[in-house]
């Protein structure tokens, strides 16, 4: 009976002393790569639509990891792929980013972020790389999928506010846009806004949530929010920023059944 209550106080001594590099590990190795597919249904039995969104890729040069993406977002066949800004940090990684997008096989569709103007990234080359898959680069405007069941209004992140694009009467109406914040602003109802920007603050404390977040993210960190003008979805993005770590927040691509 002794011998089995130190082995107990053993095991967790040795648990105790081991947690802080189990945590380092995952953070520093295994999150920031590891991506997450998540499937949201905002129909019934029955959705006639599928949309993926993915955001905030920050690509450096690892073009394993975002051909990898790639891999997974054509593998779930959606009908049309959104993107919601933050492609690069430096506009020498450009050329390479838009040459592994366009492998992808749906009509993608995507608005600028902060770092993309920051950058100074040519959109120009960025509009026609998306209209290559049939999708487009949205500068506060909106666009119809081909079968015309889907409305795509992108808003730029310069404002402060979102250019005041109405929805349409008749389909469905997506709105995509960099910073969560703004979707407070939207002054029109969409049936999904999708925004990314925050990365869900990329470590997540238990029980507490994101130890930091930028700018213009406020309350709207992560996951499914309610805003005046509808559904609001903050996805944690696929890449990093200023450090490779992620905890307790991996990168995702998401799927929504419409």
């Amino acid at each position: 009976m002794r011998f089995s209550r130190i082995n107990r106080r053993r095991f967790l001594f040795l648990s105790v002393l081991a947690a802080p590099a189990l945590v380092c590990a995952d953070a520093n190795w295994l999150e920031p790569q590891w991506v997450k597919i998540r499937s949201i249904k905002l129909a019934g039995n029955n959705p006639a639509h599928r949309i993926v969104h993915f955001t905030d890729i920050h690509h450096k040069g690892d073009r394993p990891y975002l051909e990898s993406v790639v891999k997974k977002i054509n593998r779930l066949s959606p009908d049309a792929v959104c993107f919601t800004g933050d492609l690069i940090e430096e506009a020498r990684f450009i050329p390479e980013t838009l040459e592994i997008l366009q492998n992808i096989k749906s009509p993608l569709y995507g608005v600028p972020g902060n770092h993309d103007y920051w950058s100074h990234a040519r959109f120009a080359e960025i509009e026609k790389a998306f209209a290559g898959t049939g999708g487009a680069w949205l500068m506060d405007s909106q666009v119809t999928t081909a079968d015309g069941k889907i409305h795509i209004t992108g808003v730029t992140c310069l404002r402060g506010k979102p250019a005041p694009l109405a929805p349409k009467a008749k389909g469905k109406n997506i709105m995509l846009l960099h910073y969560p914040l703004m979707a407070e602003r939207v002054t029109h109802p969409f049936d999904l806004l999708l925004a990314g920007h925050s990365h869900g603050g990329q470590v997540r404390i238990p029980f507490y949530g994101a130890f930091m977040l930028p700018y213009w993210v406020g309350k709207y960190d992560l996951g499914m929010f309610r805003v005046p003008a509808g559904r609001l979805y903050v996805n944690p993005g696929i890449g990093w920023l200023a450090t490779p770590i992620r905890f307790n927040c991996r990168p995702e691509i998401t799927v929504f059944e419409m």
